[in-house]
Formats: C-alpha cells, structure tokens, sequence
C-alpha cells in the first residue's frame, strides 16, 4: 500500500514533464521512478508476522481522572522494522496520542503508552492495532489490523467508575456517624434504638436515662447509654428509564443518582448496615445483594458503573414485585426517580400504598434549576418570556402536587438541586438513624 508521501511525489514530480520537450515519455520516466521506489519499500519493509503485543495499565478509574494503558511490542522476527502503529480506542475513551513511529531491531521491546482520560463511565474498551512496516522511503508500507477478537493480543477494557463529587462532604458526613455510634458522648435515646452499656451517671445526663434498679444494686447513680439500630436493611433503588437520561446541568440526571447512592451506600456502610442495590426499567439492568462490608462496596461501585439511561418507561410494578417477594424484614428503601407528574401517576402511585406499608420509602428526585430560571420573568418580558414562564410555573406546581401525593402515600420526599442532592439524601438517612426510624 502507497502512503501519502508516495502520493505528495505525483503530485509534485507529475506536472514537470510538461515543460519538457517530450512530456509523455518524461511522464511515463516519472511514474515508473516512482513505482519503482515504492516496490523497493515495499520489499525492503520488515515483516509483520513476528510482531508480538502485550497489553497493561490500569484497569479502573474515576470517571475524570486519566488512566495509563501500556502496549508491548516485541518483533521475534529477523529483521528490523520502522513500524508505524495505530492504537485505537472506542471515541468516549478519550485517547490521546494514537500514532506512534517506532524502530525494532531483532529481538528487542518498546512501549507504546496511551494516555487515556474517559468522558462517560462505564466499560471503555480498546478496539484494535493497526501496524504498518515501513520502508526506507517512506513510499509503500505493509499493514495489518490486529482486533482483539482475532485473539492476537488479550482483550483490554477499561472500566471507568461513576462521578463522585459528593466525596467532598464524605468527611463530615462520617463524623456524625461517628457521634451516633458513640465516638462523642450522646445523651438521651431516640426511639427504638438499642440498648449498649450501663455506666455511671455525670453531670448533664437526661435523668429519664437513670436506671433505678441498677442504681439500687450498685448502690450509686448509673444510667443506661443507647447506640443506634444496627444490621438493618438498606435498598438503593435507581430508576435507570427514559426520565434518567434527561440532562440537569451538564450531566444525565442518573448520574446525580449514582452520586447520592454512592455516597448513601458509604454511610450506611460504616454504620454497620446492609447496602442492596436495584436498578431497573423495563427490566433489571443491576442487582447487588448480601456480601460483607469489605467486598460490598466495591460490588456496588461496580454496578453502577455499568448503567446507562434506557430510553423505555420504567415499569414500577417490577420494582414492587422485587420488593414484596423478598423476605419481610422492614427496610429503608431509597427510589431514586424523577418526579414528573405522568411517571408518578401511572408508575410509582399504583404500587407505593404496598411498599409503604411493608418498608420505610425514601422517593429522592434531582430538581432542574432551569425550571426555576424559566419561572422568573426578566425585568423587560417579551410574550415569548411571559409563556415561558407561565410553562415553567405549571410545571412547579405539578411538581408541588406530586410532592404533596407521594408524603400522604406514606412517603418521605427529598427534591433539590443536584449541587445538593446528595447531601440532602444523607440527611435523611442520618436523621432516620439518629431517632431509631429504620
């Protein structure tokens, strides 16, 4: 195959013959110069079969941090080749540099890395490896496309892990677990939190603590300390159908989802809680359950960093049936959805009045601040802004209604911005645990 020097050469040497006195022979001299060189690249050009490649590198990473992928070319061959490679990867994977001029002599290795900085989560794999062997004139080359189904080089993918922006607050969200399992002296007992140690009563202690009986055996003031319920149940349910592909910002609204359960998931974690996850639409797209605290995490990062927006409406009845045919020990369950007025009427509605009744229901939707950017009118309104504006405030008041419906169907609401989804998810969860809600 000719390279775009050997097309650069025509292009020049072509147009002089006709300044010579015998063009089409000058011509034909020039074609056949040039053919001529290519066919010494041509077999001058080290042989590709004794190139071999090894892939390495990373193998997670957060979605916007850069990760490393290292490909090994060794030639086993006799010969020396001026190789010209082409590593090639799916476009969201965001390579950089993929054209790579490299010299092998016999027997020797060199390092092709590839410096790759992913633009979605999820599975980014490498496609292929073009390689060329070039010869002297850089005129002709011999290829060969290397795709890992060909099972030339292992397969390689790169599993890029949700965004987690809400880690920022991880910290003070940990600290008031801390206070509630007892790392800072709690006083008082929220309901239905379990009993921990008697110990003696200081001053400052709720004396509804004071425990008379054991006073009178160890004939001083002892009082009795209370930690919160621990080993309950914990269901991040994520509604992966068409509303979770809507942008809120810059990003899909599943995206601040993930974010929330992410940062739910830790918490419920470090106190000592079971974390499932669910992730449906039409069908279940992720389901993680059981494990230990230390495998459970890394299942559940694992998970979500697989899902992706549906363009299908979620079928909540699937939700219910999930739910209610599992075993009946009361759950905090946290539906992770949008809160439009036409999903909430023909899906979650019909259902919620059951999973009410059996578990504590979180219903968390990301509101879209351009809603309440379109419902403020500008200090000059045209008419387009007056409809505007007037779409936008039917909009909130739906949104209003929806609200008022899901709390008087036994349901706890969290609606705000994505800036503050998370934490206000956590704040729940932590108050719910702080009173012995669970």
């Amino acid at each position: 195959m000719i390279t775009r020097r050997f097309a650069a050469l025509l292009a020049f040497g072509v147009p002089l013959p006709a300044l010579l006195p015998a063009p089409w022979l000058a011509l034909g001299g020039v074609l056949v110069f040039a053919a001529g060189l290519a066919l010494i690249d041509l077999v001058v050009a080290g042989p590709l079969d004794g190139l071999r490649l090894r892939r390495d590198g990373d193998r997670t990473v957060w979605l916007g941090n850069p990760a490393r992928a290292t490909l090994t070319v060794t030639n086993t061959g006799g010969r020396s080749v001026r190789l010209s490679l082409r590593d090639s990867w799916v476009p969201s994977a965001g390579a950089g540099a993929r054209r790579h001029e490299l010299d092998l002599p016999p027997g020797e290795s060199r390092d092709v890395i590839t410096t790759l900085t992913p633009t979605r989560h999820g599975d980014r794999p490498a496609v292929r490896v073009t390689l060329r062997s070039l010869g002297p004139f850089g005129l002709a080359y011999r290829q060969r496309r290397r795709s890992w189904n060909e099972q030339v080089t292992p397969a390689w993918t790169l599993r890029v892990l949700p965004r987690f922006p809400s880690r920022r607050i991880l910290p003070e969200k940990l600290a008031r677990i801390r206070v509630l399992d007892g790392a800072v002296v709690t006083r008082g007992r929220g309901h239905g939190t379990e009993f921990d140690v008697l110990r003696e009563y200081v001053v400052g202690d709720d004396v509804r603590s004071i425990d008379w009986r054991a006073s009178a055996r160890h004939h001083d003031v002892v009082v009795r300390t209370w930690r919160p319920e621990r080993d309950r149940r914990v269901y991040c349910v994520l509604d992966t159908g068409r509303t979770a592909a809507v942008r809120v910002g810059d990003a899909p609204r599943l995206d601040a989802a993930i974010d929330a359960a992410l940062l739910l998931s830790v918490l419920a974690s470090r106190a000592d809680d079971r974390v499932d996850l669910l992730a449906l639409d039409t069908a279940v797209r992720a389901r993680v359950e059981g494990g230990g605290h230390r495998t459970q995490l890394p299942r559940l990062i694992d998970a979500m960093a697989s899902l992706e927006p549906a363009l299908a409406e979620t079928d909540f009845t699937l939700l219910g049936r999930e739910l209610l045919r599992r075993d009946r020990k009361r759950s905090l369950v946290v539906i992770f959805t949008a809160l439009d007025t036409a999903p909430m009427i023909e899906g979650l509605l019909p259902v919620l009045p059951k999973l009410a009744a059996r578990h504590k229901i979180i219903v968390a939707g990301v509101r879209d601040p351009a809603i309440s950017r379109l419902a403020t009118l500008p200090s000059a309104p045209a008419a387009a802004d007056v409809h505007a504006a007037a779409a936008a405030e039917r909009v909130l008041a739906e949104r209003d209604r929806v609200r008022d419906v899901l709390r008087h169907s036994g349901a706890t609401v969290v609606d705000t911005d994505a800036d503050a989804f998370a934490s206000r998810v956590a704040d729940v969860y932590l108050l719910l645990k702080a009173t012995g809600r669970l």
